[in-house]
């Protein structure tokens, strides 16, 4: 089973935010997840990242792999691969 850790999009029309979670590679984006890792809120100045370094760790050397964009956002939190 690949495991990825990815955005599922949450929130109102035009005012989206995101739940960082760790799934299945197979599931749809706003399916199914093994287990959330955190959030982010690009509408607010500036923008919220919010990650439970011990859970992406955790998950990190379990061999999830990080999409673009999560791996952007674990950098900016200071949690590297």
């Amino acid at each position: 089973m690949a495991v990825k850790m990815r955005l599922k999009r949450m929130g109102q029309k035009k005012a989206p935010f995101y739940r960082v979670i760790v799934a299945d590679s197979r599931s749809p984006r706003d399916g199914r997840f093994i287990e959330e890792i955190g959030y982010y809120d690009p509408t607010k100045d500036p923008s919220v990242i919010k990650i439970d370094e011990e859970l992406a760790k955790k998950w990190l050397s379990t061999g999830a792999q990080p999409t673009d964009t999560v791996a952007k956002l674990l950098k900016i939190a200071g949690i590297e691969k």
